[in-house]
């Protein structure tokens, strides 16, 4: 018996995933590329912003990855349409069979129409014009839900329902940057990545220099990354100002995070790209949540994540601080100690899934 409107897929050779979004969430589509070369077997493309490729390079499931430069929104009018106009063109040309959009937005809605393929699936549009472009409308779930579950709702939505087994994220870690990492790094080490490109889900700088100064203390060897912007860098000054550890942050590539990452005792971070790549590539970590909600960006399949957080009221609120301040509460909450046991301990965390994927800290 069939109940919902599934297309028929025996004949899609070819398939093509947009996600124009930030590098965590492109990482978190990997169970995307994996169900849909084991299920259809088809060539698979991605369309995402071309500073994102370095999450899906080297895996298995992409066969081709198209890029949107995010200089191009600086263009003039004109200019910009140009460049996007050429991405459409081509996108049309590759003549697919089924386009998956698992962006909200214009631009992704845009592609998805322009590449004409007989089956296009999206998700529920604000735009009454959007709603024209897609064969099959996937339903926003109502409440909260695990990003890689949302983004298996594409699938779901036509007929392809993935095992447990399938839902897998997938990093890349090349031999380059792991010796890049050895030279950088004599021994064992924990990597400490303080910063979010939005500064108000990081911890504050007292409180990570605190946690810094203990594991020093205990003989632990500390390194810090963060991404390039000059506040990032800024804030892992202020914490490791006088300090013995080793700041890359701003001075590495992705790919040598993601060896970094691989090569730590434990990764210690907030809800940022880290995060999500130590849970692809199932490291230990721990992970200080604050006004971002932990069950739909925590961790994924990872026996050895862990989730800080201060149970309020209030959150997740995603706001910017409270009020609007810059500063939440929620984090200022969360104690050294909270942290430090974690770093030190980390058991198995299997439970994670049944038990919204936290640990609670103390009040």
């Amino acid at each position: 018996m069939t109940y919902g409107d599934y297309p028929d897929l025996t004949g899609v050779k070819k398939v093509l995933v947009i996600k124009l979004r930030q590098l965590g969430d492109v990482l978190l589509t990997g169970a995307v590329f994996h169900v849909l070369k084991k299920r259809l077997g088809a060539e698979v493309h991605a369309y995402i912003y071309q500073d994102s490729f370095p999450m899906l390079e080297g895996n298995a499931n992409v066969d081709r990855l198209i890029g949107y430069d995010r200089k191009w929104k600086h263009l003039g009018f004109f200019q910009k349409i140009a460049k996007e106009w050429k991405v459409w063109r081509d996108l049309r040309k590759e003549g697919y069979d089924l386009v998956i959009n698992l962006t909200e937005g214009d631009r992704g809605a845009l592609a998805a129409k322009a590449a004409k393929a007989p089956i296009r699936v999206g998700f529920q549009p604000k735009g009454r014009w959007q709603k024209t472009i897609y064969t099959h409308i996937v339903k926003h779930c109502p409440s909260l839900r695990h990003t890689v579950e949302r983004n298996l709702d594409a699938l779901r939505r036509i007929g392809i329902f993935p095992d447990l087994e399938e839902r897998e994220l997938f990093l890349k870690v090349f031999e380059a940057s792991k010796e890049q990492v050895k030279a950088w790094v004599d021994g064992p080490f924990v990597l400490i990545h303080p910063t979010s490109r939005w500064l108000f889900k990081c911890w504050p700088v007292q409180k990570m220099r605190a946690l810094t100064v203990e594991l020093i203390r205990q003989g632990k060897r500390i390194v810090f990354t963060s991404g390039p912007d000059p506040l990032e860098k800024q804030m892992v000054e202020e914490i490791t100002h006088g300090l013995d550890v080793i700041n890359r942050s701003g001075k590495i590539s992705l790919q040598d995070l993601a060896a970094f990452i691989e090569m730590s005792e434990v990764l210690v971070c907030v809800d940022s790209v880290p995060f999500h790549m130590a849970n692809a590539l199932k490291k230990k970590v721990v992970a200080i949540f604050g006004p971002t909600s932990e069950i739909t960006w925590g961790p994924w399949r990872n026996p050895d994540a862990q989730i800080v957080v201060e149970t309020l009221s209030c959150r997740p609120c995603y706001m910017d601080g409270c009020g609007g301040s810059k500063r939440s509460d929620c984090l200022d909450r969360i104690s050294v100690e909270a942290v430090l046991r974690h770093c030190c301990t980390a058991p198995k965390a299997e439970n994670l899934l049944q038990d919204k994927f936290s640990s609670l800290a103390d009040h």
